[in-house]
Formats: structure tokens, sequence, C-alpha cells
């Protein structure tokens, strides 16, 4: 699909959403398709945050944060028609495995590794706490997902090119283990790694394995 899933108009966080539906369920809808047809779901995120306008954002980069990550990194995220500046965050696990939920998630394909190659740490969202409680996924009251503070857990960064790397496990160490915790907080396994734009930089699990 064009949009994230939390854009989607049930499920998303309204009234911040798009006009359609963004979840897997609406191919079958919007194609035509029986939902037997489907075989596999492969969900598709960057190994950071990003959100396009308005909406709440609990990982969202502090100022600081955003001038860091974009100065060592050159990074510029903008929306691919309207050229609007997409907010940039850490990655936030609550998110995902609610998406993965929503969607029926198999595999997960993780793109732009190589934006994080220059970090020194990384921060990973765990959790949300919200009036002394802990949640694993986002509230769905709006105004109570508003106001949840996420908790963070720091992952070493691998300070290292990925661009040119042609196999998963030639990844630095540390990237391997960011991959891992990702896989272990949302309980799915990644399949597929985009370590640049181009597609010869798009490394896919299942080919290692033959």
């Amino acid at each position: 699909g064009a949009h994230g899933g939390l854009l989607d108009l049930t499920f998303g966080t309204f009234p911040y959403v798009t006009s359609s539906s963004c979840i897997a369920a609406g191919v079958c809808a919007g194609a035509g398709v029986g939902p037997t047809k489907i075989g596999e779901t492969m969900g598709v995120l960057k190994a950071f945050t990003t959100r396009v306008g308005m909406g709440p954002f609990p990982t969202e980069f502090s100022e600081s944060e955003k001038l860091g990550f974009m100065g060592i990194n050159e990074a510029r995220e903008v929306a691919t028609t309207t050229g609007r500046e997409r907010r940039m965050g850490w990655f936030d696990a609550p998110l995902v495995r609610y998406t993965i939920q929503l969607n029926g998630v198999d595999t997960l394909a993780l793109t732009k590794l190589d934006v994080l190659d220059n970090l020194a740490e990384i921060k990973v969202c765990t959790g949300y706490s919200l009036d002394g409680q802990l949640l694993s996924t986002p509230p769905a009251d709006l105004t109570d997902f508003e106001r949840v503070t996420p908790i963070y857990e720091t992952l070493p960064g691998w300070e290292s090119s990925t661009r040119d790397i042609k196999k998963l496990r030639a990844l630095p160490k540390n990237a391997r283990g960011y991959l891992d915790r990702i896989e272990e907080l949302c309980n799915a396994p990644i399949g597929i790694v985009s370590v640049g734009p181009e597609r010869e930089r798009t490394l896919q699990l299942e080919e290692e394995l033959v």
C-alpha cells in the first residue's frame, strides 16, 4: 500500500488518517480478491519511525536528537507526492506490535537500516507508560495515546557502513543485534532488510538459507 497502517480510516489514529483502508484486509475489498487467496502478509517498515502531519508520535525525536540524527546521516524524510517533511523518531515496538496484529503479518521487511550506520547508540521503544501502567500496545483512546510516555532501551550502534553488504550474516555484529532485538520485541521474523535505495541493496534471508 501507499500509506502506513496507522493512517487507516477505521483502525488508524483517527482523525489523523487518510480516507481509505491501508491495512492488509483492504486489499480484498479494494481489488476484489477473496480473503482465502491471500497466502502470506509481509509488513514493510523502516528501521526507525516516521510520520507525516499531525497526530500522536510518542518516540518523536527531540529537537537536539533530530539535529544530531540528520547531521550525522544527512537524512531527510519527505512525503513522496507532496514533498512534505516527515517527522522522525526512534523505533516504536508497541506501534509495530499493534500493526502486526491488525494485519496478520507473517514476516517483516525492514528498510533503511543504513540510515542508522553512523549512530553510536540507538534507542528502541519497548513499551509505554500511562498513569503508572505499562502498555505493550497503543491505548485505544486517542487522548490516552497522546499522553503515553515511551519506555526506551538503548542499544549500541555499529558505526560502520552497511551499504556494500550483500548478505545479512555479513552485517556488523551490533547491526545483527539490532535486528534480533526487533524480532524479539515484535515477535515476528525479519525476512528482508534493505541497506540502501537501490534494488541490489535489498538482502533476503530466504536466499541465504537455500
